[in-house]
């Protein structure tokens, strides 16, 4: 892969088995392909120890850690204090999350479930001065209520996959807008239209690999080389050129976990 972009994935999982065979293989593989930076976030209690341990290992990976809305149920007060401390100890956590809603999947946790620990999380971020990396599945009204309880919180709505309403909505309360390989889907007109009314500045390029594959690599395991082809569909959406999407969608994670100064372009 031609190397002419520096791209900061801002929401991937190298901690999932889906990397279990060759993730040192692959991370050399990304440093080659022009990846400058990966925020790893967790999703289980499980994972956080996991995020933790690569972080530690790769100075080019940072980490975001909390409970998703799938495991809402694993969320406790004791581990609400130890995420705490994970954070006073370690400047390589820059956020909390994934955190969030999903009502898409009938099994989830019950809903009062899932606002419980999403709010919980919430308040970790504020009082701990962090950003959030939020997950919302059919659950925007929710999500944007619980948004609208913590006005010192900014993030990124991850995936996102709402109408443009409720991404202006979002934008209005400092957060930023995700965009995945579905970008480069047939059926993704929605997220086109969302990326077509919301301003550069407000845009996040993200894999959230092992998913979200983008064309022409769909059904394939994503990685973070990858999100090329979601810069340049951003780019022709918007009628700018590749390189400068690049560069300010990267200032923008930067600016938002407070790495202005690193791996300037």
């Amino acid at each position: 892969m031609e190397n002419i972009y520096r791209i900061f994935d801002s929401h991937a999982h190298y901690d999932d088995d889906a990397f279990d065979n060759d993730r040192e293989e692959v991370f050399a593989e990304l440093v080659e392909n022009g990846v400058i930076g990966i925020l790893n976030c967790s999703s289980t209690y499980d994972s956080v120890g996991k995020t933790c341990r690569l972080i530690k290992e790769n100075n080019f990976i940072y980490g975001a850690i909390g409970i998703h809305p799938e495991n809402a149920n694993e969320l406790t007060e004791d581990r609400l204090e130890e995420f705490r401390r994970i954070i006073n100890e370690n400047d390589k956590i820059v956020a909390v999350g994934e955190i969030g809603l999903d009502y898409y999947w009938e099994e989830n946790p019950p809903r009062d479930v899932q606002k419980d620990a999403f709010r919980a999380q919430m308040k970790l971020a504020e009082d701990m001065n962090l950003p959030v990396v939020i997950h919302d599945r059919d659950a925007h009204a929710d999500t944007l209520e619980i948004i609208k309880e913590f006005p010192n919180v900014v993030g990124v709505v991850h995936c996102f996959s709402g109408s443009v309403e409720f991404a202006k909505e979002c934008i209005k309360r400092g957060y930023y807008i995700g965009v995945t390989g579905v970008i480069t889907f047939k059926n993704a007109k929605k997220l086109i239209e969302v990326v077509k009314e919301i301003p550069l500045d407000r845009l996040f390029v993200e894999t959230d690999c092992p998913y979200m594959s983008p064309e022409p690599n769909r059904g394939k395991r994503n990685r973070s080389d990858y999100i090329k082809y979601v810069i340049e569909k951003i780019a022709l959406i918007k009628e700018v050129d590749p390189i400068t999407v690049n560069k300010i969608v990267n200032e923008n994670f930067f600016n938002l976990i407070r790495l202005s100064n690193y791996c300037k372009m």
